[in-house]
């Protein structure tokens, strides 16, 4: 069968069913006299435009290729046929049986008309120009509508009077309207949170925590929320701050307002709005806390500085970050750390779960997010490979990127050999990558001479949870320009027209810039809860003033807690295997030398 005969028949299926222009009523918006109108009205600027006595002819012409019987209409909603006679037009034949007509394709706008475009600049076009040389070097873009949906309002929440339904104030947060949006970001992350939920139900009547009076500063996201409300559940009392200025959902927050929680966060603080609300969450009055959740260092560096008579009551520290662990380590050396202090951040269950899946997946998010930017066939140096920086590389790899690493420690750096990775330095590489990832720990891991050599679009973040690894306070220079692309991106400018990509500012990407996968902070959250809980009720004198490990057995029970949702079954020890490695049939299975 030939092609002509095929496309012949495809037409006749098309126009099957469709009744002619005689058989429709006179008012009908396709009879010829209408039809023609319509023809003129909307194409007069066109010299090709068909006429009505045209269009009345051509639909007598293909009146016998109809439906010979009128009465019966098509039983689609509607059908489309498609007339030469209007430029390639289509109309759409409805239940009722009137024909109307598709909106027609606007012809695209070529160079001459985009000219004209740019003569009229929108409002919002106007906004998003590029920022002074001048602006960008004393501008922190730190100030509370930055990084804000532009719907919202650019009062400082510092400035406002809110209450909830509850007639209770004591809170400071964007908006606690949107309440009831993040009432529902919670109930979905508690869905991917079975030990926490697991947690409250074991343990909600005996209370373990009653009488605590928690002071915590970490990323105030839905995942969070369902930490501090397990933890009043066990009967603990709750005040918050961000420990990152960038991470805080809103309406999770408001939704922790609206449940009576104290709350004092808001995606968007400044730097002086950062420590505004670590204070408000200390001090206050009547009110004093006693054991410290801590995510960076910067609550009990806070507390340290600013109210030292404190620690004369708070039992202990709970700390989940490499930075804030660090800090905790130095005090320690020093002799100045004044409470016990729980390392969450190198237990099992933090280091081998959060850090490397956590990362492994958000990374990818984080990025495409920010950049849209195609992984395939892009070189990317990773700096550090601890657990982060293998959930990166791994993540990385797999899409298809070519992945160079930097590291210190050469056990890092063998597994990272092994794993296939070049081990470079930095200068090495840095005038060919697309992307820059840090992931250390440290300061000054990208400086500006590193920022200076970059190509020209280098996509340069950090995983992190310190701003200190890039040295972006080297970019706030009179002869860089810092352009806004959209929330979270920044284009830096250098003089001859090279620019890089800065993602957050150097803050923590993932929680500045996407989300994190709720169930592998199930994980985190429920061994902080545990953590606490131990700190808390432990008899005088097991904990001295010194950083300590969560107790082996503790890491294996919250493994245990999260098996279930992937229908897991454990194998158990019979007697005499037991017997023969010198166990107890209920863990701990590993020693605390163990390396997972």
């Amino acid at each position: 069968m030939s092609v002509q005969v095929v496309a012949a028949k495809m037409a006749e299926v098309d126009l099957k069913d469709v009744p002619s222009s005689k058989d429709l009523p006179a008012g009908s918006p396709v009879s010829p006299a209408a039809e023609g109108k319509n023809i003129a009205k909307n194409e007069a600027s066109s010299s090709a435009a068909a006429s009505p006595t045209a269009e009345s002819s051509s639909a007598k012409a293909g009146e016998g290729a109809l439906n010979p019987n009128p009465g019966k209409m098509p039983q689609a909603s509607a059908m489309k046929r498609t007339d030469p006679q209007q430029n390639g037009g289509e109309a759409f034949v409805n239940r009722d049986g009137t024909v109307a007509e598709a909106p027609r394709m606007k012809k695209i706008q070529f160079a001459d008309q985009k000219q004209e475009f740019n003569k009229r600049p929108s409002k919002i076009g106007r906004r998003s120009l590029s920022r002074s040389i001048s602006q960008s070097s004393t501008d922190s873009y730190s100030s509370a509508a930055s990084y804000t949906d532009s719907s919202d309002d650019e009062t400082s929440p510092r400035d406002k009077q809110q209450k909830n339904s509850k007639g209770n104030g004591d809170f400071c947060i964007k908006n606690i309207k949107q309440a009831e949006f993040g009432r529902r970001e919670i109930e979905i992350a508690e869905q991917e949170m079975p030990a926490l939920m697991a947690l409250r139900k074991r343990a909600q009547g005996e209370k373990p925590l009653a009488g605590a009076k928690v002071v915590g500063c970490t990323h105030i996201t839905a995942q969070t929320a369902v930490l501090m409300e397990t933890l009043s559940a066990l009967g603990a009392q709750c005040r918050w701050a961000a420990c990152n200025i960038y991470s805080t959902q809103n309406e999770v927050a408001a939704a922790l307002a609206e449940g009576g929680f104290s709350v004092f966060a808001w995606k968007g603080e400044s730097e002086d709005d950062f420590w505004w609300c670590i204070d408000r969450c200390v001090n206050v009055e009547g009110w004093q806390p006693n054991m410290i959740l801590d995510d960076g260092g910067d609550l009990t560096h806070w507390i340290y500085k600013k109210y030292p008579n404190m620690f004369k009551k708070i039992k202990g520290i709970v700390e989940e970050s490499v930075t804030g662990v660090h800090r905790l380590y130095q005090l320690s050396k020093a002799g100045k750390l004044c409470v016990p202090a729980m390392n969450v951040n190198d237990s099992v269950t933090k280091q081998k779960f959060d850090n490397l899946y956590c990362c492994r997946e958000s990374i990818l998010d984080g990025l495409k997010r920010t950049t849209d930017v195609m992984f395939g066939g892009k070189q990317v140096v990773v700096c550090g490979y601890g657990e982060v920086g293998k959930g990166c590389c791994a993540a990385l790899k797999a899409m298809g990127s070519i992945v160079y690493v930097t590291e210190i420690d050469p056990i890092c750096a063998l597994q990272a050999c092994m794993d296939g990775f070049r081990l470079v330095k930095l200068n090495e590489v840095i005038r060919q990558v697309d992307i820059v990832i840090t992931c250390t720990g440290n300061k000054n891991v990208v400086v500006r001479e590193n920022l200076d050599r970059m190509k020209n679009g280098c996509i340069v973040c950090n995983m992190g949870h310190s701003n200190t690894e890039i040295d972006v306070a080297s970019l706030r220079t009179p002869e860089l320009t810092w352009e806004r692309v959209r929330s979270q991106v920044d284009h830096v400018i250098w003089p001859d027209g090279k620019r890089i990509v800065l993602l957050a500012e150097g803050r923590l990407l993932n929680l500045s810039c996407s989300t994190v996968p709720t169930f592998v902070l199930s994980i985190t959250a429920t061994t902080q809860a545990l953590a606490l809980i131990e700190l808390y009720n432990a008899p005088e004198g097991r904990y001295k003033q010194d950083v300590y490990l969560l107790p082996k057995k503790m890491d294996e029970y919250v493994a245990s807690l999260h098996l279930p949702t992937f229908d897991a079954h454990l194998t158990e020890l019979s007697d005499e295997q037991a017997k023969y490695l010198g166990l107890n049939k209920n863990g701990p299975f590993k020693p605390n030398y163990y390396r997972y």
